[in-house]
């Protein structure tokens, strides 16, 4: 009998989110866990130091990308769909 050939290829994942979606996810995820409940969207914009169409934009953008679920016009409906052990350390 003859040996099989296996021949075994490895993948790299690509980056699911890029560095900012990273923190936004992570930021979610730990406020979620400290407070009990997601963060609203000026909990966000006081953090990151931004204007309030740049963090639903943000929003948005994780959303579509699947990252995350929420009920549109529900406050505090944001949730993580990905693994904690794969977002990065909040900066």
């Amino acid at each position: 009998m003859q040996g099989l050939n296996i021949r075994v290829e490895l993948f790299v994942m690509p980056n699911l989110f890029t560095r900012k979606q990273g923190q936004y996810l992570t930021f979610i995820h730990y406020y979620t866990k400290i407070h009990g409940r997601p963060p609203a969207e000026a909990d966000m914009q006081r953090y990151f130091n931004v204007s309030p169409p740049s963090v639903h934009q943000m929003i948005l953008g994780l959303e579509a990308r699947r990252l995350i679920s929420r009920i549109p016009g529900q406050p505090r409906s944001i949730r993580v769909l990905i693994p904690p052990d794969t977002l990065p350390e909040l900066e």
